[in-house]
């Protein structure tokens, strides 16, 4: 019975699917992302015209990009 409760436990969906955060050092890479998206924001809100061009966005995107939550990470919908 014993052997059965171990391999139940180590195949619970729950456990295989914890968050990374519960871990210290996923704080510290959640940490690590947030600070490189605030950086790269900045960066993206001082750039020129024509640059935002190269890349593909208008000023106002770009704009709207620069101002989104440092943890409002994934694409922009909408």
């Amino acid at each position: 019975m014993s052997a059965q409760l171990g391999s139940g436990f180590h195949s619970s969906p729950v456990l295989r699917s914890a968050p990374r955060a519960t871990h210290p050092r996923g704080w510290l890479e959640a940490l690590r992302l947030i600070l490189r998206v605030i950086r790269t924001r900045q960066d993206l809100a001082g750039m020129e015209p024509r640059m935002l061009r190269d890349i593909g966005l208008t000023p106002g995107q770009a704009r709207h990009e620069a101002q989104r939550a440092p943890w409002d990470i994934g694409p922009h919908r909408g």
